[in-house]
C-alpha cells in the first residue's frame, strides 16, 4: 500500500529520546486494539514508565540485537513503531521475527503500517537474514494486514494475557527478499 497523499510520514531507526513516545504508542496502541479482547484490568494495568524503560534500555544498550523504527508524522511526532530481531524461540526455520509493529488508531490504514514493515524487513534482508516469523493475537482486527503483506498462518498457539486464555497466530515470509511465502 502507498503512502496516503496528504499525510507525510517519515520512517527513521528509533534513538533512545524516542522511548517516552514509542512507550505512548505501544501502550495506547494494545489498550485501542485490544479492548474487548484483553481483559480490561490489564489494558488499565499497562505503564507508560515501564514500556519507556525496557524500550530505552534496549535502544541504550550497545549489545541489543533488536531493531527498531518510527514512523513520525509532522505535528503529531511519533504515532507507530516496529521492532525485531533475532527469533524469541529459535527453532531454525525463521531467521528473524517481527516483535511489535504498532501504530495509533488515528493512523491506521493511511499506509504507514505498510511502510514500518517494508522499512523493516528490508532492514533485516540487508542484515543477511531471509524468512521472518510473527506473533500475533487471533482476535487483532488487523491480522489481514499481514495476509496483504504476503505472511502465511503458519503455527498456532494458546497463550494467557491478564489470566484469559486467547490464541495467536504466527505468520510467516520464507522470503524476506521478495515478501511472499
Amino acid at each position: 500500500m502507498a503512502p496516503h497523499p496528504g499525510i507525510p510520514v517519515t520512517v527513521r531507526p528509533a534513538r533512545p529520546d524516542d522511548a517516552p513516545a514509542i512507550a505512548r504508542v505501544h501502550v495506547d496502541s494494545w489498550r485501542e486494539t485490544y479492548a474487548g479482547i484483553v481483559p480490561g484490568d490489564f489494558l488499565a494495568s499497562l505503564s507508560y514508565e515501564r514500556r519507556e524503560q525496557m524500550w530505552k534500555s534496549g535502544l541504550e544498550h550497545p549489545g541489543w540485537k533488536g531493531v527498531l523504527f518510527v514512523a513520525e508524522a509532522p505535528e503529531h511526532g511519533v504515532v507507530g513503531f516496529v521492532a525485531g530481531g533475532p527469533p524469541q524461540e529459535p527453532d531454525g526455520e525463521f531467521s528473524c521475527e517481527l516483535w511489535a509493529l504498532y501504530l495509533l488508531r488515528a493512523h491506521q490504514g493511511k499506509g504507514t503500517g505498510g511502510q514500518l514493515f517494508r522499512r523493516f524487513t528490508s532492514e533485516m534482508a540487508s542484515r543477511g537474514h531471509s524468512s521472518m516469523l510473527l506473533w500475533v493475537l487471533a482476535e487483532n482486527p488487523t491480522t489481514g494486514f499481514y495476509e496483504r503483506m504476503g505472511g502465511v498462518k503458519v503455527r498456532e498457539r494458546e497463550i494467557e494475557v491478564g489470566g484469559k486464555k486467547l490464541v495467536e497466530w504466527a505468520y510467516g515470509w520464507r522470503d524476506l527478499g521478495t515478501g511472499r511465502w
